[in-house]
C-alpha cells in the first residue's frame, strides 16, 4: 500500500533545519502529515504544521520543492510519495504531545542521528548537497 504525505522543510535564516522525532519513534524527519482523501497536500501541511507546531507560514507562503518518492518507513514493499514544500521562518515553534523532539539541525550535525529515508536519502542531500 502506497503513503502519500506532504511534509516541510523548515529552515531558519542560520541555514538550521527543523526536524522531529514523533513520540513512539526513534527516527527524526520533516514536519508534515498524511493526506486525507481527496485533500490537498499544501492545505493537509498547513494543517499539520498549525496542530504540530503551532505555526503558520509566513507570507509569501510555502514554496514547492517537489514530489520524491522513496520506500515507506518500516516497510519494505511499500512507496512512499512525498510533497515537499520549503517554509523560512525565524519564529518559535511549540511542538504539541504527539512530538517527543523538536531539534534545529545545522550541516554536519546529523550523524549521531537515525533520520527516516525521505529525510536521509532526499531531503539532507538537497539542502546541504
Amino acid at each position: 500500500m502506497d503513503v502519500h504525505i506532504a511534509a516541510a522543510v523548515v529552515m531558519r535564516p542560520d541555514g538550521a533545519t527543523l526536524l522531529l522525532r514523533h513520540q513512539g519513534d526513534h527516527a527524526f524527519d520533516q514536519p508534515g502529515c498524511l493526506l486525507k482523501d481527496g485533500e490537498a497536500p499544501l492545505v493537509a501541511l498547513c494543517r499539520a504544521l498549525a496542530e504540530m507546531l503551532g505555526l503558520t507560514p509566513p507570507d509569501p507562503g510555502p514554496r514547492f520543492l517537489g514530489r520524491v518518492e522513496t520506500r515507506a518507513p518500516d516497510s519494505d514493499e511499500a512507496r512512499l510519495f512525498a510533497e515537499l514544500y520549503r517554509i523560512d521562518i525565524d519564529d518559535e515553534i511549540s511542538a504539541d504531545a504527539c512530538i517527543a523532539e523538536a531539534r534545529w539541525f545545522r550541516s554536519g550535525e546529523l550523524q549521531e542521528f537515525i533520520l527516516a529515508p525521505l529525510t536521509r536519502d532526499h531531503v539532507v542531500p538537497a539542502i546541504w548537497g
